[in-house]
């Protein structure tokens, strides 16, 4: 009867072992690369439009059994870039949207995704082959948002690229939203994009 309960508990803690071992290696955790990871932005007007940058940091991407699951991504809004523009005007637009007009820098200094939920796509294609949800804050509101993306995982690289539209207005981001202001008006929608790579760690 010993015989039979050391066994048992032999088979009980190697299936222990190995099934906490298989769990170590089907989760990792990814930090994004600082140098090839950024936002990139697209506003309009109706006879205009101004691009550029951010900044994008994370460093708890977590990926289990080849899915991401997880990941907060911070935005540093003081990194804010404008590509369209010639270098002496730039600082004149970077200012006003670092302004209460637009990201109010001062007393939001940061904005930030947290994902709650990636699925892949029924119909995956060569440009998205996930969906990826979570919640959005800026200007100290949050909201949750959606949008599809391509996400490839290869050995210790991960790579998330997405193309996606944002209504600024949601998260109180008002200024010059009437359309009443005819070539003044700044559209609501804002084009991001997200070139994101990150490295195991």
């Amino acid at each position: 009867m010993k015989k039979v309960f050391l066994s048992a508990c032999v088979l009980f803690s190697a299936l222990c072992f190995t099934s906490c071992e298989d769990e170590e290696v089907s989760q990792s955790t990814y930090a994004l690369e600082k140098s090839s990871s950024k936002v990139t932005w697209k506003g309009y007007s109706p006879v205009l439009f101004h691009d550029g940058s951010f900044i994008v940091q994370s460093q708890d991407i977590k990926v289990e059994n080849g899915v991401v699951v997880s990941g907060t991504f911070t935005i540093p809004i003081a990194t804010i870039e404008n590509f369209d523009l010639p270098d002496e005007v730039k600082p004149v637009l970077l200012e006003h949207l670092k302004s209460p007009d637009f990201f109010n820098l001062a007393l939001h200094p940061t904005a930030s995704f947290k994902i709650t939920k990636v699925q892949p796509l029924a119909n995956a294609s060569e440009g998205t082959n996930y969906t990826v949800t979570g919640d959005f804050t800026m200007l100290g509101q949050t909201h949750p948002i959606t949008f599809p993306a391509k996400i490839n995982l290869e050995g210790s690289n991960l790579n998330l690229e997405a193309s996606f539209k944002l209504d600024r207005t949601k998260w109180g981001m008002t200024y010059a939203a009437d359309p009443a202001l005819e070539e003044h008006h700044i559209l609501p929608e804002v084009d991001i994009e997200f070139d994101l790579t990150a490295q195991k760690k």
